[in-house]
């Protein structure tokens, strides 16, 4: 069994939702101290088997997987994640302006306001991120058409005595 697949057998099978909240918690964890470090050494590419990885950041080699999950739609040159195995090499080239985008985008605010961002993004550049995202989630209803105004159709009756009825 690849080790994504037991990532993902870990983390969608739980017997209750307080198991399942407890896990989320425990990796949320882990995952903010693997950026953590990530970010406060700014480490570009982060190479090695991923068992060593897993163990340089103290975690075990399920939950790395789930960072290497997490982190693979934020890198330079993608990786198959069904392939990955505790003893293979991995390569993960880390793309920051897309990584604190999609941080942004999934609402993951423990992870883009971590510290770290102030050295590697500019605060006006990581503000823009933010206001763009929220921007793409604000609905703009257009102005509806009164039944005394002009129809649309050019018509020159009103909306009521022509198209409104």
């Amino acid at each position: 069994m690849s080790l994504y697949t037991e990532w993902r057998n870990l983390s969608d099978n739980h017997e209750n939702q307080e198991t399942e909240v407890k896990f989320w918690e425990e990796y949320l964890k882990v995952e903010a101290g693997i950026y953590n470090e990530i970010l406060n050494n700014k480490m570009d590419v982060v190479e090695g088997k991923v068992s060593e990885l897993a163990e340089k950041f103290g975690t075990t080699n399920e939950f790395f997987m789930g960072f290497i999950d997490g982190i693979s739609e934020s890198l330079k040159e993608d990786i198959v994640l069904e392939d990955v195995e505790a003893d293979k090499e991995v390569s993960i080239k880390i793309d920051w302006e897309k990584l604190y985008n999609n941080m942004v985008t999934v609402e993951a605010h423990w992870l883009y306001n971590l510290q770290g961002w102030e050295e590697i993004l500019p605060a006006d550049q990581r503000k823009e991120i933010i206001k763009a995202y929220k921007k793409s989630k604000t609905v703009v209803k257009e102005a509806k058409i009164g039944r005394n105004d002009s129809c649309p159709c050019g018509s020159g009756k009103k909306y009521k005595k022509c198209c409104g009825k």
